[in-house]
């Protein structure tokens, strides 16, 4: 069962980012532009295809993601997916985007992908076995524990709660850490820590199928994630995953 939650997740992924890998710096059709944001057709037909590959296998399984929930939300099994992570970047042609595809049951997270379409780079992981591979080989957090040497990504999401939880945060770290970054998809941000190129992620408000897979990663790669329900925006989350080896404690 397990063996086949990651294939299935593999195929999804590998699949829509061929679809998403197609269409980068190709005209564009924009379902929504607003304040800070876009939503793209494309989104919306990369889901449907993730969610084709996801309900073939597991007919009976929910989705929920960014373009929507499909089925039972009370489903034991859920697949938590973001089709494009990263929707701006890729529309201004900024190869730095990804596909996030996570299972949970029981609301547990039992399996994640990750996949960055334009450098071909895909995040598995699977806590039934224990281990988290970037392109089938093992992967561990950063063994940095000085906050001066570390690199830190921080997401500031555009409401004003969230500029004024985050800035603060924001200029900390670029005042004690060696490097601060802030690069436009937290999928991305997550599984690097995970991979041990950032030393944290840190953001107040998050959706979680934005970073669902990479905690598991990050986790599984040795790290820390201390995720929590936003404390007045519904279905966002404040996060900090870490290496461990440096203590954040910032929201």
């Amino acid at each position: 069962m397990d063996d086949l939650l990651l294939a299935t997740a593999r195929e999804a992924a590998l699949t829509a980012g061929g679809l998403i890998r197609g269409h980068f710096e190709r005209e564009l059709t924009v379902d929504a532009a607003e304040a800070h944001d876009i939503k793209l057709e494309l989104d919306r037909r990369s889901q449907a295809l993730i969610e084709s590959i996801v309900l073939a296998a597991f007919p009976d399984h929910a989705i929920y993601g960014e373009e929507g929930m499909r089925g039972d939300p009370n489903a034991p099994d859920q697949w938590i997916i973001d089709p494009i992570d990263g929707t701006v970047n890729f529309f201004y042609g900024i190869p730095h985007f990804a596909i996030s595809i996570a299972h949970r049951r029981d609301g547990v997270i039992t399996t994640g992908v990750v996949y960055d379409p334009m450098r071909n780079e895909l995040w598995e992981a699977s806590r039934a076995a224990g281990r988290v591979t970037l392109n089938d080989r093992p992967i561990r957090v950063s063994r940095r524990d000085k906050l001066a040497d570390a690199i830190v990504s921080v997401g500031v999401s555009k409401t004003v709660s969230a500029i004024a939880a985050g800035l603060p945060v924001l200029g900390e770290m670029m005042r004690s850490a060696r490097k601060t970054r802030m690069m436009g998809s937290a999928a991305l941000d997550i599984v690097y820590v995970a991979s041990g190129r950032l030393d944290a992620y840190i953001e107040s408000q998050i959706s979680l199928w934005d970073i669902a897979a990479g905690a598991l990663m990050v986790e599984l790669a040795g790290g820390v994630v201390d995720l929590k329900p936003h404390a007045t925006v519904p279905d966002k989350y404040s996060v900090v995953a870490s290496s461990g080896a440096i203590p954040f404690t910032h929201l």
